[in-house]
């Protein structure tokens, strides 16, 4: 079995350019970066497959060595599904967004910021203050 080192090469570049694409702000270029991750899969595994044969059908004088394993074909075809249905609902979010706030970036949340910088998390102060009022009010 050989393996094209062209199609290594090309599997190699939009796994690199996917996951840099995924690791950006925009939600353009997360719908982008999901589409060449979901790609550059199917390109391993029609590498990962191994030389093309005759239809698996079961015929007098052909033995199984000589047939295409169906399973690699399928899971192909599973993962064209699974990118498209992922891509819609990512091209729902950006157009969603975009309807909203007129851009597709996404921006830090104020309790990741917090915890970033190592400050107590504005969620949690409102759970100690409501917790507080709680206690007067029983006591009283």
């Amino acid at each position: 079995m050989t393996i094209s080192l062209v199609l290594l090469a090309a599997m190699a570049v939009m796994y690199a350019c996917g996951v840099y694409f995924l690791l950006e702000r925009s939600m353009t270029k997360v719908l982008l970066g999901f589409l060449l991750v979901g790609n550059a899969t199917n390109l391993l595994i029609i590498t990962m497959a191994g030389q093309a044969g005759i239809a698996p059908i079961v015929q007098d004088g052909v033995t199984a060595e000589e047939m295409t394993d169906p399973l690699p074909e399928a899971l192909i075809l599973t993962a064209i599904v699974i990118t498209f249905a992922v891509s819609a609902f990512l091209m729902a979010l950006i157009y969603r967004s975009w309807r909203l706030g007129t851009q597709d970036r996404v921006e830090d949340d104020a309790d990741d910021v917090a915890m970033r910088e190592g400050l107590p998390m504005q969620a949690e102060e409102n759970e100690a203050a409501q917790s507080d009022t709680e206690f007067e009010e029983r006591s009283s």
